[in-house]
């Protein structure tokens, strides 16, 4: 690959002199849907996992390689070694680990109950592994006590198959599995039961106090064969009494034994439900009637072909081309299914309730990092979903004593990370279109923003200070920078919700307050900097520092003073007013892109991918790349841009430079690889970058195909010279959500230097309501 150095991409001149590299491919090459690697994001730190689901999809059926430490908390990990077993549900890309319900152990091994350690797998049930496969909907392996294993699903149900060398065998059931970090002191699992029932079915339920702490998970199982012994055992590790057919406690497994596991594959099926028993048995006998293992695969690879085949694109590398289908993957675990086949839930007020008919409940929003691309993502590519995922977060806003949700997982309101980002995704939605019922949930999100007593989810929201001060000081709650900056964005959301129920007086007074991120970024030395309750600054202030006392204080969330100065979405004028112009803006992110990519010791692992202090493996910095649009350097934005699609993405286990945080760094990738990207989704409106691949065509809903092409587009040539939109001459250097999902054709003509395209002010993204 050829490349050029940070200081010749930033000043716009280095690419020039590589004129000579490859040529493009013709852009006449029909633009297809790519073949996604599963197992990208595995290694590294990005937390994803190999194993099979749908879009979507209530189950992810997938392998565990481990239950401890920060890279376990998909379940699984590249370079384990061994694998545990096949559990039911996981998560995606997320920074915390919680799920891995209903371990299935298939051995020959003589019969062990607890996994052993990574690095003595042979003192437990684990097993090393071989032939390793996956695609979207399945997954194969070869253990090694001599068992092929292959896992398939449903959108509620995990179907197994197992195929036994000759000789005697057991399957495992570990009910007792489950993300326990030594951090977690608690009792991780409690108040479970297995029963097996006369007809052979397995059912079991239990809470899990981890992430989302009480939540409810219940399952019901069978066997295409029966097996010649049944053994519980209970929290001490002993056998129930021979007979037993039920078992209660916290750490309950059983074991059933065949004398001879060979012949005919063994199969299991495992039906789903956070409700109750009777919602798992409904997904069992609805969308698992028989033993078709091969028929469930094959409708689950058609579905993903379905999902996979809204972007396709040609041009590039075949690496690159793998890395956006696998992107595409990703973007797509989440949210996760979250109703039963009859509608019914668990809101966030953790009461059981009944979607509306034609609606669904959904799970796993890691709003805090998905609303800045992979919402918006979605709200392109999947219009209809996405109609869905709002409707349920009005009704989760309704329901919720705490009023927009955080970040909910699976009932339960986990109040992870800062902001109520809900009010981002709803606000996105009602911007470009997308019907709900908005009104039900103002109240709520108005009890949110104005309230005083309306109940925090936590004691250290800092709102009361917000409310007074205009930020939240540093001396008194912990991330104050961070969280006064992104509470504005929220303000800026809501205003624009506020307007669209008809409460004009409360949208004034939400816009006025967005402007309080000035507050906390002193223009004085140009740096967003701690600030205590007296109005006084941190007087000897350090860009690179977390925080101000290190024994004691954050001031920013996952991020430090070089990268919360940026962290302004809704307002780049005023923030570029705010540092004196337009050229001194441009010098303060040049600043970022080449200070020295040096951190703290007490720096979280999630500050990852950097580019001077510019984080690209997390998501606070995301759309910094595309401020220099908004102060006539958009060549600087083209550079930058091309260079992160081409150095923090590969297609290996390690590809995904940072966590993948349930699509959000995946969708990065495919906008801006497509040539565009929201710098604030609310705003409905998307940045020119630099496409990556030479044609892409993208299904915009409604049978309309939005077709992108980049005319002499190559490695060398990342620089916009001009645009065309349906074949006339576009000068702005952004395009409209509504221009988009009409469908047309948008033609970049690409070059080895900037042009002048996208710098008169008139021509400049708007932001804030105004333009330049």
């Amino acid at each position: 690959m050829i490349t050029a150095s940070r200081r010749q991409l930033l000043a716009g001149t280095g690419l020039a002199a590589l004129g000579g590299a490859a040529p493009a491919l013709a852009w006449a090459e029909s633009p297809q849907a790519g073949k996604p690697d599963l197992f990208v994001g595995t290694g590294g730190h990005g937390h994803t996992y190999p194993g099979a689901t749908l879009p979507a999809g209530m189950v992810q059926l997938s392998p565990d390689t481990n239950t401890h430490g920060w890279d376990a908390c998909s379940g699984y990990h590249q370079k384990d070694g061994s694998i545990m077993g096949f559990s039911h549900t996981h998560l995606s890309g997320t920074g915390i680990g919680d799920m891995l319900d209903v371990l299935v152990v298939p051995t020959r091994q003589p019969l062990l109950l607890e996994p052993g350690s990574v690095e003595h797998p042979e003192q437990g049930y684990r097993q090393r592994y071989s032939d390793e496969f996956a695609e979207p909907g399945y997954y194969r392996v070869r253990l090694e006590s001599g068992v092929q294993a292959e896992l398939t699903a449903t959108e509620r149900c995990g179907l197994h198959r197992y195929r036994f060398a000759d000789g005697p065998g057991h399957i495992l059931i570990d009910f007792a599995h489950a993300i326990e970090d030594d951090w977690d002191k608690g009792v991780v699992v409690e108040d479970a039961s297995l029963t097996l029932d006369p007809d052979g079915t397995l059912t079991g339920g239990r809470q899990v106090n981890r992430w989302a702490k009480g939540r409810h998970i219940y399952f019901a199982m069978q066997l295409s064969r029966r097996p010649d012994r049944v053994q519980f055992f209970g929290d001490d590790g002993k056998p129930a009494p021979d007979g037993a057919t039920s078992i209660k406690g916290n750490r309950l497994k059983v074991a059933l034994f065949f004398d001879n596991a060979g012949g005919d594959p063994i199969l299991i099926k495992t039906g789903i439900s956070a409700v109750d028993l009777e919602g798992a048995r409904d997904a069992l006998a609805a969308e698992a009637p028989g033993w078709d293992f091969d028929g469930v695969h094959a409708a689950a690879r058609a579905t993903w072909a379905k999902a996979l085949g809204s972007v396709r694109v040609s041009g590039g590398t075949a690496a690159q081309r793998t890395i956006m289908a696998s992107a595409l993957y990703h973007a797509q675990l989440a949210p996760t299914l979250f109703t039963d086949r009859d509608g019914r839930y668990v809101g966030l007020d953790r009461q059981v309730h009944q979607a509306p008919k034609g609606q669904e409940a959904f799970s796993t929003y890691s709003l805090w990092d998905t609303y800045r691309a992979l919402h918006p993502l979605l709200t392109l590519i999947r219009p209809d979903h996405t109609k869905l995922l709002v409707g349920d977060l009005v009704r989760q806003t309704v329901e919720s004593p705490a009023g927009p949700p955080v970040w909910p997982l699976q009932g339960v309101e986990t109040a992870c990370m800062i902001g109520w980002h809900a009010v981002s995704v709803l606000a996105e939605a009602h911007a470009k279109g997308i019907e709900a019922d908005y009104a039900a949930a103002w109240p709520h999100i108005r009890a949110r923003a104005f309230d005083r007593n309306f109940p925090d989810i936590d004691s250290t929201q800092g709102r009361g200070f917000y409310y007074d001060l205009g930020y939240i000081p540093a001396d008194k709650v912990n991330e104050s920078v961070s969280r006064t900056q992104e509470y504005a964005y929220d303000d800026w959301a809501m205003a624009h919700l506020a307007d669209a129920v008809g409460a004009h007086d409360d949208a004034a007074a939400l816009r006025k307050r967005s402007q309080n991120y000035r507050n906390v970024i002193d223009a004085r030395i140009g740096f967003a900097r701690p600030r205590f309750a007296d109005g006084t600054w941190w007087k000897d202030y350090d860009p690179i520092q977390i925080g101000h006392d290190v024994d004691k204080w954050r001031d920013y969330t996952e991020a430090n003073g070089w990268q919360a100065t940026f962290l302004t979405q809704h307002d780049a004028y005023g923030l570029i007013e705010h540092f004196g112009g337009d050229a001194a803006f441009e010098k303060k992110l040049d600043g970022l892109f080449n200070a020295p990519s040096t951190l703290p010791k007490d720096a979280p692992p999630d500050i990852s991918g950097l580019v001077g202090q510019y984080a690209h493996g997390n998501e606070p910095e995301h759309h910094v790349a595309y401020l220099y649009a908004y102060c006539g350097a958009p060549h600087k934005t083209q550079a930058m841009v091309r260079r992160l699609l081409t150095e923090m993405y590969k297609a290996d286990p390690d590809g995904v430079i940072g966590n993948d945080d349930c699509g959000q760094m995946s969708a990065w990738f495919i906008l801006s690889a497509l040539g565009f990207y929201p710098v604030d989704p609310v705003s409905a409106l998307y940045v020119f970058g630099s496409p990556l691949f030479d044609a892409a065509e993208v299904d915009v809903g409604g049978g309309k195909t939005l077709r992108i092409r980049a005319e002499n587009n190559a490695p060398a040539n990342p620089y916009i010279q001009s645009v065309r939109w349906n074949g006339k001459p576009w000068s702005r250097n952004w395009i409209a959500h509504a221009d988009l999902v009409q469908g047309g054709e948008l033609v970049f003509e690409m070059g080895p230097g900037p042009s002048r395209f996208g710098t008169a002010k008139a021509d400049r993204p708007p932001s804030f309501g105004r333009t330049a």
